[in-house]
């Protein structure tokens, strides 16, 4: 069996998509999925699983939450081995200190003509990004709430993403190293 990351996009979030970790964990259950663990309710769950194609599982989870629950969330699936290799190529390490300040943006498809000059234009002069493969990584000082260059970065990189603070990202990955 293989170990994976799910992320998965917009759910309970601002009183919508709700879902109860019990009804997403059935859900993984009910796709083949052992050793389960979800970490905070907003959709990141680390699982064994026997299939090899992560986007074929990422289908199915897909399908089994939209006709259980009625909606269909984007569903990113991540090796282990992928989630290492994000946290590695952090390029703004002196930021993981504040770990509520520094982002990871899950790309949920390739990156065709990414929009850089709006980027640039959004960001204040406190705010740093780093686009790497399916990565986009946002230092954000001042937090993200008002963060005008997250809240347009999917329209300039023409792609979907899904987003993590730091502190999640080192918490999935302890999750996933505790199923061995």
């Amino acid at each position: 069996m293989q170990t994976y990351i799910a992320l998965l996009r917009g759910i309970n979030v601002g009183g919508k998509n709700a879902m109860p970790m019990k009804t997403l964990i059935s859900i993984f259950e009910a796709c083949g999925s052992a050793k389960i663990r979800t970490y905070i309710q907003s959709g990141n769950v680390v699982f064994m699983h026997n299939q090899r194609n992560a986007v074929k599982l990422a289908e199915s989870i897909r399908k089994k939450i939209k006709t259980r629950c009625g909606f269909d969330p984007a569903v990113l699936i991540l090796e282990k081995k992928e989630l290492e290799k994000a946290m590695a190529e952090n390029p703004f390490p002196e930021a993981e200190d504040a770990p509520k300040t520094l982002h990871v943006g899950f790309l949920c498809s390739k990156l065709t003509n990414p929009y850089f000059k709006s980027l640039d234009r959004l960001k204040t002069q406190t705010e740093r990004y780093h686009l790497a493969d399916s990565l986009f990584y946002l230092h954000a000082p001042d937090g993200i709430g008002r963060s005008k260059l997250l809240a347009k970065a999917e329209q300039a990189l023409g792609a979907e993403m899904t987003v993590r603070n730091w502190r999640t990202v080192c918490k999935i990955h302890e999750l996933s190293c505790s199923l061995y």
